[in-house]
């Protein structure tokens, strides 16, 4: 999905990104951003892929979010899973994770903001979802006994592509990743490592406004756990230094990422 914006040096109009959406006969309305979501000409492209599939889509999705938003603030973990059972019949686990677990866990940290529900409860549709996500992943990769990875975002990031392909490909060379490459709460994440125990951090940063959330996550991390670090995302691509302490990964491609992980 993009935009056009006047370029005022050059005088003339430039198109600029405004959202990746994936395969367009699997976009539904709630993938576009809200501010275009009733833009009549947006809908009208919507509906010439494949109308019925979409519709289909769109209820499942429906329904699926707000079954899991009752089971994981009622902390019942053996529902959700069934309910991610259920919705893999249909679509793929990155659906479940983009589409479902995603917009429920925003959802749930509003009502908590505004008191529609209550800090325990809260946690404990934290707590139910780190162990939704580690089931699934358990079932997607294979043996427990490989070396854990967690990918994740600083507060604040809402970009988490880098994250998925970081998922399929770390998964694909032997490892057992973490993807929780939501906007949560630092003390989530660190609730999350408490719990999982990972081998090795891995933190993406797509936007610079970013880097400082990413600082202060890092520093978070290693006041409580000895645990090696690495940083890198789009972000990085400027020349401009930022200090961590953690490993800064430069643009590298993919296939060096596994050495870098073991070397850490």
């Amino acid at each position: 999905m993009v935009k056009s914006v006047w370029d005022s040096k050059k005088n003339t109009s430039k198109q600029e990104i405004v959202k990746y959406l994936g395969k367009a006969s699997e976009v539904i309305k709630e993938d576009i951003p809200i501010e275009f979501r009733n833009d009549s000409k947006i809908l009208a492209v919507l509906a010439s892929h494949n109308p019925k599939d979409i519709e289909k889509r769109e209820e499942s999705t429906k329904k699926s979010k707000q079954m899991l938003y009752k089971k994981l603030t009622e902390g019942d973990i053996q529902s959700s899973v069934k309910i991610y059972q259920e919705y893999i019949k249909i679509f793929n686990p990155g659906d479940f994770f983009d589409k479902i677990l995603r917009p429920v866990m925003y959802k749930i940290g509003e009502d908590w903001a505004s008191n529609t529900i209550s800090i325990a409860t809260e946690h404990v549709a934290s707590n139910v979802a780190q162990t939704l996500v580690k089931i699934i992943m358990d079932e997607v990769t294979g043996a427990a006994n490989k070396k854990k990875i967690l990918v994740c975002v600083p507060l604040g990031e809402e970009h988490h592509l880098g994250c998925d392909v970081l998922e399929t490909y770390l998964s694909i060379k032997g490892f057992k990743v973490y993807n929780i490459a939501t906007s949560i709460p630092t003390e989530s994440i660190l609730s999350f490592i408490e719990y999982n125990k990972p081998d090795i951090v891995l933190i993406s940063i797509t936007l610079e406004d970013n880097i400082s959330a990413g600082q202060r996550l890092v520093k978070k991390i290693k006041e409580q756990y000895d645990v090696p670090i690495l940083v890198g995302g789009y972000a990085f691509q400027s020349e401009k230094v930022h200090k961590f302490n953690a490993k800064v990964i430069p643009d590298v491609n993919l296939e060096e990422i596994p050495r870098i992980l073991r070397a850490a």
